[in-house]
């Protein structure tokens, strides 16, 4: 009689698969990469970092970061569970990044544009000082070359950290997108889950051209603090980018694997 055979324990790489948040099928990870980060089961959308999108909309190695080095200070010398020096230092490490938004030059299926890109993994694409700059310094920079402007929104809105330093910025980057338009700029924006609060009152809802990937949330204050002010009970994903668009705030919805087709489209539309 043949002994029975040991059963061998295989380890699973931890990381090797995903579960999905919205279908919460299990997806393998270079599968979930290949398709940009969409799941293939229920076609929803991740969030991904500022370099991956990056990445995923410039024409391999043609997009040259500008303002790399700027960094927030303290100017409130803001203090809860830690210091924001602290909670700056340690969001830095994880991330890679400096701050809450990557600005730059590249091009998109062959046409040069400006870019900047906000990254959901630095304290949730919150808008303080540095943000706002290179929002204005990108709108600038493309008035000087005569080039669209790309921006990839993704926000929980402004930088408490900063106070009042923050919710200026609304005013700055609108500003700067105003003399975008006045210099018969092209300005694009693409929204992406969240963007909402401070961001999308103003920059992020000022393009020529308003694009949102599906299911992206999209609005000012969230949900239940909308229901609890207006004592009222509030339609069914009305903060979705599906809503958005039967309601006329923004002008297509794009999945992302079609959103550099879509992009260079606009601007060969715009050049005619």
């Amino acid at each position: 009689m043949e002994a029975p055979q040991q059963r061998r324990n295989v380890e699973v790489p931890e990381g090797l698969w995903i579960r999905c948040s919205k279908c919460t099928a299990m997806i393998y990870r270079r599968i979930l990469e290949e398709n940009l980060q969409v799941c293939p089961e229920c076609q929803h959308h991740f969030r991904v970092s500022a370099r991956t999108r990056i990445e995923q909309l410039n024409d391999p190695g043609t997009f040259e970061e500008f303002l790399a080095d700027l960094e927030s200070t303290d100017p409130l010398e803001f203090n809860d569970r830690m210091t924001y020096k602290e909670r700056l230092g340690k969001i830095k490490g994880k991330s890679g990044e400096r701050e809450a938004i990557v600005v730059g030059k590249g091009f998109i299926k062959g046409r040069p544009v400006i870019m900047g890109v906000m990254n959901p993994d630095f304290i949730m694409g919150s808008m303080g000082s540095v943000v706002g700059e290179k929002v204005a310094a990108a709108a600038e920079r493309a008035i000087e070359e005569d080039l669209p402007l790309v921006m990839v929104t993704c926000s929980g809105g402004a930088r408490m950290m900063e106070g009042m330093v923050s919710l200026v910025q609304m005013a700055k980057t609108s500003a700067a997108i105003g003399k975008l338009d006045d210099a018969g700029g092209l300005y694009i924006v693409v929204m992406t889950d969240p963007t909402t609060a401070g961001v999308a009152a103003s920059f992020a809802f000022l393009g020529d051209f308003t694009l949102s990937e599906p299911g992206a949330q999209i609005g000012f204050a969230g949900p239940r603090v909308i229901a609890n002010t207006i004592k009222a009970t509030l339609p069914e994903g009305f903060q979705s980018a599906e809503f958005m668009m039967d309601h006329g705030y923004i002008d297509r919805i794009v999945p992302r694997h079609e959103l550099r087709s879509e992009i260079a489209r606009i601007i060969d539309y715009c050049n005619k």
